[in-house]
């Protein structure tokens, strides 16, 4: 049975699973535990309670397993240093089921990874059961954002008589000539991540309200007219072949100038979604048949890149950038001698 016993060292992939894992979901303790202290809608409440639930049971798993390995356990974020429960709300109750919705959407890509990078037993075992759980979660927030009826439907699509097959090169062009209308790919592509968009740009137009640094609120600022530039162009796309977009949400945000969290959560939570953003245009980018906008996507990938990284020089400057588990330097210990 091998390492049925778990004597066997975590794979450098294991840990960055764990790593990743504990950062973002003690992240997630002090968002969601603040979220609760102003919700109203007990419906919503329920799917928060659930959700801080199984951040709490994922941080102490994580610990142990850290533990066993003698490894570090990381620093992450803390109710004491990184969150104000007395802050009033910053955002409206319909908006924290779609944000649940975008972060739980995260979470069982993340897991499903985080199982096919996993050796050990446990490792499997453990991500298994964190990719059920959000799964049950994503299942509460679809529940709950249909009954209020705030769940924004891709575009619907019609039958076609028979199946076809391309015959002509003109289906890959996009830039001469007649572009043919986007196919059900693309378009799935284009709309997920515009709801991403949208709650990006929420997010950043509460968090530059309340931000302390200038620096972290021009940088906030300078986010939100990115992302609104970008659900434009994707929104454009759409347009064209007469498809509907999103519903976005930036009047969910109240006038609240007190901020709840710290700047280095603000700015580490704003990186992480620009960051995953590159990803997912890049899925979308693999799949785009059609040149105009596979080459789009390259702009829109350059483009959040970039911000990203400015992110995460302000993060660095201001020591707020804890860093992953790192190989050792081979070079520099040789020299030690």
């Amino acid at each position: 049975m091998g390492d049925i016993n778990h004597n066997t060292r975590l794979t450098s992939a294991e840990i960055s699973n764990l790593w990743s894992q504990f950062v973002n979901d003690s992240m997630a303790l002090c968002v969601i535990s603040y979220y609760l202290k102003n919700v109203k809608d007990n419906d919503i409440r329920s799917v928060l309670e659930f959700a801080l639930d199984l951040s709490h049971s994922h941080i102490e798993s994580i610990k142990e397993f850290f533990m066993q390995d003698n490894y570090p356990i990381p620093k992450g974020f803390t109710i004491e240093d990184d969150v104000n429960l007395k802050a009033p709300p910053l955002f409206s109750d319909p908006f924290l089921l779609v944000y649940l919705h975008i972060m739980t959407i995260h979470g069982l890509l993340g897991y499903a990874g985080a199982v096919g990078t996993s050796i050990r037993e446990d490792q499997r075992k453990y991500f298994i059961k964190c990719n059920m759980e959000a799964m049950e979660l994503y299942n509460m927030i679809m529940d709950a954002m249909l009954n209020k009826g705030i769940v924004s439907r891709p575009p619907a699509i019609n039958a076609p008589d028979k199946i076809q097959f391309v015959e002509k090169q003109s289906y890959l062009t996009g830039w001469l000539g007649r572009k043919r209308p986007l196919n059900a790919i693309e378009v799935s592509g284009i709309y997920f991540n515009m709801l991403k968009n949208v709650v990006k740009i929420v997010l950043e137009i509460g968090f530059s309200q309340v931000a302390e640094s200038k620096e972290v609120r021009e940088y906030i600022q300078r986010g939100k007219g990115l992302c609104d530039k970008q659900f434009t162009i994707l929104s454009s796309f759409l347009s064209e072949d007469n498809l509907h977009s999103p519903k976005k949400w930036d009047d969910e945000v109240t006038s609240s100038t007190v901020s709840p969290f710290s700047d280095k959560l603000l700015i580490f939570h704003i990186v992480s979604l620009i960051s995953t953003a590159s990803a997912y245009y890049g899925a979308a980018y693999s799949l785009s048949q059609r040149r105009d906008l596979a080459a789009e996507y390259l702009l829109l990938i350059a483009d959040v890149t970039k911000y990203a990284e400015d992110g995460v020089n302000i993060m660095i400057d201001n020591g707020w950038m804890e860093q992953p588990p790192i190989f050792d330097d081979r070079n520099d210990l040789a020299n030690k001698k």
